[in-house]
């Protein structure tokens, strides 16, 4: 069953890289991936579970993975849409990007890494849920911890994208400036990007499920299951996303190079102190 489950996800996936291509060559608009970004992965772990629904195992898990994937999906669709995210506006660092490279380096850059591998995280990311219906133990404590922590989690990644999304609105009223350009409050003020690391969390904890659904299975098939691949190549992806965001914020905004000095990059961390400036 395990097998049909991972064929159906591969011929979506396929299916869907073929489609973001295509967009991308006739529109001239390479952020098809980013509108798919938080819907296919939905359809991913809920294919998990019918599966192993159909079969007659002990769906527990998987329906509450499918569950916090959903709710995951449509918070990520609801703040991308009210960005503008589908109504043909690519994102800002494609452009940068494409400024930088000649046609055919953009081209296979598309292809590569915009298409092809960001489609293939979206299936690595959702194995977890595919260790979990090979293995339909009892869902138990942990189970309920880790399923608590997405949850608080996902609330986190909410807050700051409405805080964010409340600075910006200012930003707007205020003609487009607003000092100091970018928001430092809020969860802002501990983290330069808690959207970003509530993001990468709760992929860690449908990682953690998987994990505790194969936990019998020994170490390597437990803890260090082979889906850890998922959750560590998209915190790689985030990281390198993170970097190149902050040298077009750092180039735009003066004050960003203080903000850098004193705020964690990802983790929620209270604000460093800065030595003054002696002569102040």
């Amino acid at each position: 069953m395990d097998l049909v489950a991972l064929s159906i996800v591969i011929a979506i996936a396929v299916a869907t890289c073929v489609a973001c291509w295509l967009l991308s060559i006739i529109t001239k608009d390479t952020s098809w991936v980013d509108r798919i970004w938080s819907i296919v992965p939905v359809a991913y772990v809920w294919v998990f579970a019918g599966v192993g629904i159909a079969a007659g195992v002990d769906a527990t898990r998987l329906i509450v993975m499918a569950v916090l994937v959903t709710l995951w999906g449509a918070r990520l669709t609801f703040n991308f849409a009210r960005k503008g995210g589908y109504t043909g506006m690519e994102d800002y660092r494609w452009a940068i990007l494409r400024a930088r490279m000649t046609p055919g380096q953009f081209q296979a850059f598309n292809v590569f890494f915009i298409v092809i591998y960001q489609n293939l995280l979206l299936v690595l990311i959702t194995l977890p849920t595919l260790v979990a219906l090979q293995h339909p133990t009892p869902f138990g404590v942990w189970d309920a911890v880790f399923t608590v922590l997405f949850l608080a989690f996902l609330v986190g990644e909410f807050v700051a994208d409405q805080q964010q999304w409340a600075f910006h609105q200012a930003k707007q009223r205020a003609g487009g400036h607003l000092e100091p350009g970018f928001v430092t409050t809020g969860l802002f003020r501990f983290s330069r990007h808690p959207n970003f690391f509530f993001e990468q969390a709760q992929w860690w904890m449908i990682y953690a499920l998987g994990a505790v659904a194969a936990s019998g299975a020994g170490l390597w098939g437990g803890v260090l299951n082979a889906s850890i691949v998922g959750a560590v190549l998209l915190t790689v992806l985030f990281i390198g996303s993170t970097i190149f965001t902050e040298s077009i914020s750092a180039a735009k905004y003066p004050a960003y190079a203080e903000y850098r000095r004193r705020t964690s990059m990802l983790v929620p961390l209270p604000p460093r102190r800065v030595a003054q400036d002696a002569t102040a």
